[in-house]
C-alpha cells in the first residue's frame, strides 16, 4: 500500500481547509435549515411590528392585538430579532468554519451553536404558546384587520420550533464527531517495509539487536600482532 499524508477531520470538516465552495455551502443541511429559521424570524417580528398594534375602540391609544398584552408583542419581537441576528452570525461562522485550523476553536463554535439552537427552540415554543393563548382571548373588534398578521406570527412561531430543534440536532451530531484522525495506521505498512523496532515481545523482553556485551572484536584479515 502506498503511504500518504495523514488527514484530520474536526467536528464535521477536514482541518486541511480549502477554497470556499458556495454551492456546497448552500447544499449543507444546516445552511438550508438556518435560512428557513432566518425567514421565519423575519416573518414573526415583521408581522407584529407592522400590524401587531391597533387603536382601541373610541381611543387613539395603540395596544397589542394579542388581547392587549404588550408583553406578548414585546416577547415575540425580541425573540424574532435575536433569532434573526443569531442566524446571520452562525451563517457567517458556517462559511468560515472549514478555514479554521484550530480544533479547540471549532469545538467552541459547535458548542455555542448547540446551546443557542436548543435554547431558541424552547423560546419559540414558549412564544407560540403565549401568542396562541392571548389570541384565543382576543375580543376587540378593532383588531380584525390585523387578524391575518397575528395568525401568521403564531404559525411561523410554531414552525420555528422544529427548525431550531433540527439545528440543535445537527450541532450535537457535529459535536459527537469530535476530532477524527484519518491518518495511516501501523497495519498499513507495505510488505517490503519493516515496522518500527519495538522492544516488546510475547515473552515480555527482547534484547536489542546490537549491544556491547554481544559485540566480538574482529581482526582485520592479513594482520598479525608483532611478537616481542
Amino acid at each position: 500500500m502506498e503511504t500518504g499524508a495523514s488527514e484530520t477531520s474536526a467536528y464535521g470538516a477536514p482541518l486541511a481547509g480549502g477554497d470556499f465552495d458556495f454551492v456546497a455551502f448552500i447544499k449543507q443541511p444546516q445552511t438550508i435549515v438556518r435560512l428557513l429559521s432566518w425567514v421565519f424570524a423575519i416573518v414573526v417580528f415583521a408581522c407584529i411590528t407592522a400590524e401587531g398594534y391597533a387603536n382601541q375602540i373610541h381611543s387613539f391609544e395603540l395596544v397589542c392585538v394579542f388581547n392587549g398584552s404588550a408583553a406578548a408583542c414585546q416577547y415575540a419581537v425580541g425573540v424574532g430579532v435575536l433569532s434573526f441576528l443569531g442566524c446571520v452570525s452562525f451563517l457567517v461562522l458556517d462559511a468560515y468554519f472549514p478555514h479554521i485550523s484550530n480544533a479547540k476553536e471549532r469545538k467552541h463554535i459547535v458548542t455555542a451553536d448547540l446551546t443557542f439552537s436548543g435554547m431558541w427552540a424552547g423560546l419559540w415554543f414558549v412564544c407560540f404558546c403565549f401568542l396562541a393563548n392571548q389570541w384565543s382571548h382576543t375580543t376587540n373588534l378593532a383588531v380584525v384587520p390585523a387578524a391575518v398578521a397575528a395568525r401568521a406570527a403564531i404559525a411561523f412561531s410554531f414552525l420555528s420550533v422544529p427548525t431550531w430543534g433540527v439545528l440543535a440536532f445537527l450541532a450535537l451530531r457535529r459535536y459527537r464527531q469530535g476530532v477524527v484522525d484519518l491518518g495511516q495506521s501501523q497495519a498499513d505498512f507495505a510488505p517490503d517495509q519493516a515496522p518500527p523496532y519495538s522492544s516488546a515481545t510475547p515473552e515480555g523482553f527482547h534484547q536489542p539487536p546490537f549491544s556491547p556485551s554481544n559485540a566480538q572484536p574482529q581482526e582485520e584479515p592479513g594482520f598479525q600482532a608483532p611478537v616481542f
